[in-house]
């Protein structure tokens, strides 16, 4: 095979050859124990983890890119002598679906992403894949046993019109994922079409999922969730389904020495509109996959890398049987996905309300809204839980216990323009208990980089700790302000006035008029 098409920074082929072959010949395949075998794969996805940069696509660095970002990618690959490239079709608003393959083993492989629009994580490791794949180095041993036993159909942004406008649902506002059975959008026609014409062995089903999922009971976001859909209301194991449980056991155990605890697995409550339980009813063992979240990577470049892993180590695994090695039970030993996290929660915070005073804790959410045709985003921050939230947990957590909280006020006096702001303080003000100035005549836009909210000249700042209230607030014990919340993010008021530090940044805030 042809391996000269990509070029890039290679580590030392003798320093990889060499890691590479002690993980071969430390391979066991030995089975059946509950934690899950010893197997060499850990240390060759180690290998994979450790030279991801050589082979990741670096014109993708952000959630949002589009089907012209894409195309030229595709068509790039296209162009190599080892992979296949058909136009499937068009979406309803006359965008390319593409299809690449490669292999040519008896074994079929089909993955799909990007049904629903603004789910793009595993796009992204898809061409990382394909960089692998094509690549000439150390790896060609694995390479080779993957492509002689496999064949590999990929469809890399299955509902483009969804992504163009970073949505889940197709151009018409259908969702793609509960079209299997009427195939009304062209991408469900062509997915059917594509099940049927290869006889896929196993499906990969390729999803985002909302970053507010925790793996089980544990503070711990879902950062893969996997699921080996049902194919009827009993939730039966058939050959078909069981082989997809067991891939997934595989993988569970190979993701823990990359995000331990943060893996957990999607409901199996039978769909039978969706595509994933058909295409398991129709005979294909169907992986699904969830990209969730993981603080501090917003952009979802680490869980990239973390499909990147999971699908190299899949192709592996099915090549050479060793996901056979995994049981039922260890794949129902990981944690169900729990919806149990928010952005912020106040711990013991004391509520007023009329002549009484409640003691409980507050979560306030922060939700991205598209701008400049879905390229970009602000955030919006709302109270999202009030009451008793002991069995939820927060990517931020703060101990409010004896703070009490107030709606923000604004500050009575009015600037010409938003220009005036730059010789604000806005600490000073925090501190005082304003969470939003008044401008004479704000500017066009939706949010600010300004640390507080602006507001018009006679516009109200929406405020309150009642859910679905903007979240604007102020919490203070006794008379010092020690938090401010603005649009849903957290300033830390008293330590920066403590440690004399100019105000952090704190995200956006929004711009009423």
């Amino acid at each position: 095979m042809n391996r000269q098409f990509f070029s890039g920074n290679r580590l030392p082929h003798l320093f990889l050859i060499t890691l590479l072959f002690f993980a071969m010949t430390t391979d066991s395949s030995a089975g059946g124990a509950a934690s899950g075998p010893e197997a060499a794969s850990p240390s060759f996805a180690r290998l994979l983890y450790d030279t991801y940069d050589t082979y990741r696509e670096p014109s993708l660095n952000h959630r949002r890119f589009k089907h012209h970002d894409i195309v030229p990618l595709i068509r790039k690959l296209g162009g190599h002598p080892d992979i296949t490239l058909v136009q499937e079709g068009y979406s309803t608003e006359g965008r390319e679906i593409f299809r690449l393959t490669m292999g040519t083993g008896d074994i079929q492989v089909l993955l799909w992403s990007q049904m629903h629009g603004n789910e793009p994580t595993a796009t992204m490791a898809l061409f990382d894949i394909f960089h692998f794949l094509t690549a000439d180095d150390a790896f060609n041993d694995v390479r080779a046993e993957i492509l002689e036993k496999i064949t590999i159909h990929a469809v890399p942004m299955l509902n483009p019109d969804g992504a163009e406008r970073y949505q889940r649902r197709t151009a018409f506002g259908i969702d793609m994922n509960r079209d299997a059975l009427q195939l009304q959008a062209t991408g469900s026609q062509i997915l059917k079409r594509l099940r049927d014409e290869t006889d896929a062995d196993f499906g990969f089903n390729l999803h985002d999922q909302s970053i507010r999922y925790s793996a089980g009971s544990t503070p711990k976001s879902t950062v893969i969730a996997f699921l080996a859909p049902a194919f009827d209301e009993e939730r039966s194991i058939n050959p078909v389904r069981e082989r997809s449980m067991r891939l997934i056991a595989r993988l569970d155990h190979m993701l823990q020495e990359f995000i331990p605890g943060h893996v957990a697995t999607y409901s199996d409550t039978f769909e039978p509109r969706a595509f994933g339980d058909n295409i398991q009813k129709w005979g294909t063992s169907t992986i699904l996959v969830e990209s969730g979240g993981l603080k501090d990577d917003p952009e979802k470049q680490y869980i990239r890398k973390m499909n990147y892993l999971l699908l190299l180590e899949s192709f592996r695994s099915i090549a050479g049987g060793e996901y056979g090695n995994y049981t039922v039970e260890q794949y129902e030993a990981i944690p169900p996905n729990r919806l149990r996290l928010h952005s912020i929660i106040f711990r013991n915070l004391t509520v007023p309300f009329r002549e009484y005073a409640f003691q409980l804790d507050l979560a306030v959410n922060r939700a991205e809204v598209n701008i400049n045709g879905a390229t970009d985003f602000y955030k919006r921050g709302t109270v999202s839980e009030l009451g008793d939230l002991s069995t939820f947990n927060g990517f931020e957590e703060v101990d409010a216990t004896g703070m009490r909280v107030d709606s923000g006020m604004v500050y009575p006096d009015i600037f010409a323009t938003e220009k005036e702001l730059e010789r604000v303080d806005a600490l000073t003000l925090l501190r005082s208990g304003f969470t939003a100035v008044r401008v004479e005549e704000p500017s066009e836009g939706r949010y600010t980089d300004f640390p507080l909210n602006i507001i018009g000249p006679t516009a109200l700042q929406p405020s309150g700790f009642q859910i679905g209230r903007p979240a604007n607030l102020i919490l203070r014990r006794g008379d010092e302000v020690v938090y401010a919340v603005i649009n849903g993010f957290l300033v830390d008021v008293a330590g920066a006035l403590n440690a004399g530090d100019a105000l952090q940044d704190v995200g956006n805030a929004l711009i009423y008029r």
